[in-house]
């Protein structure tokens, strides 16, 4: 309410591997992106994830950085160079298909490594979009124009999370694009090895791919 600058750091954000059920942070995103003036940033990695704390750290109002337990490479993975600008993401893969075989992923934070690999196959595009809110719009809306099937990837529960606020986006668009909405269930995530757990929950770069399938054939 006073716009004080304060920088929430959210660890286990997302699978927490072996701290189980109770540390995994699955609900973060859905409680607090409907909070006003709060900056949400989404790191894909390592350094990214430091420039967000240090942009947390000089905002002039509340902020929350939310990273897994998880070790990143040294170099970082997928080089997203642009600087960082409020609210804005960047397109890191761009498909060369026609319009009406282009699938677009949209990932927010560390599954931008698995939409990668994915894309690979897919001859996607895949946008990293940093923020959650502000949501960078101007960049979902263009991807929407351009492609066929829109496909949100996230650590964090469906239920309103992030691909919940581009459903609500695109809605209010009326746009007529697909989207599939990939992330954590409306259940409790137990115990297990991280990379295990995204492989259960279809968050590795084969199932991602698997549910792109199954969603092509059902619509």
């Amino acid at each position: 309410l006073q716009q004080l600058p304060v920088l929430f750091a959210i660890d286990r954000a997302g699978i927490a591997g072996g701290d189980g059920a109770t540390h995994l942070g699955a609900f973060d995103v859905a409680a607090l992106r409907c909070i006003p003036n709060l900056l949400l940033m989404t790191p894909a990695d390592g350094p990214e994830c430091r420039r967000m704390l240090a942009l947390g750290l000089g905002h002039d109002g509340p902020s929350a950085v939310r990273y897994p337990r998880a070790v990143v490479p040294a170099d970082g993975g997928v080089r997203t160079d642009p600087p960082l600008a409020i609210g804005r993401g960047v397109v890191v893969r761009r498909s060369t298909k026609t319009k009406a075989a282009r699938v677009a992923l949209l990932a927010f934070g560390p599954l931008l490594h698995a939409a990668m690999e994915a894309a690979e196959t897919l001859d996607a595009t895949v946008a990293n979009m940093r923020f959650v809110k502000p949501l960078d719009e101007d960049l979902l809306l263009e991807l929407a124009a351009t492609h066929e099937l829109l496909v949100t990837l996230e650590e964090a529960t469906v239920i309103g999370g992030a691909g919940a606020a581009c459903a609500e986006r695109l809605a209010m668009e009326g746009l007529p694009v697909r989207l599939l909405r990939l992330g954590l269930p409306d259940a409790f995530v137990g115990h297990g090895d991280r990379s295990e757990l995204l492989t259960l929950q279809g968050l590795d770069a084969a199932g991602i791919l698997a549910s792109i399938r199954r969603f092509v054939e059902m619509h």
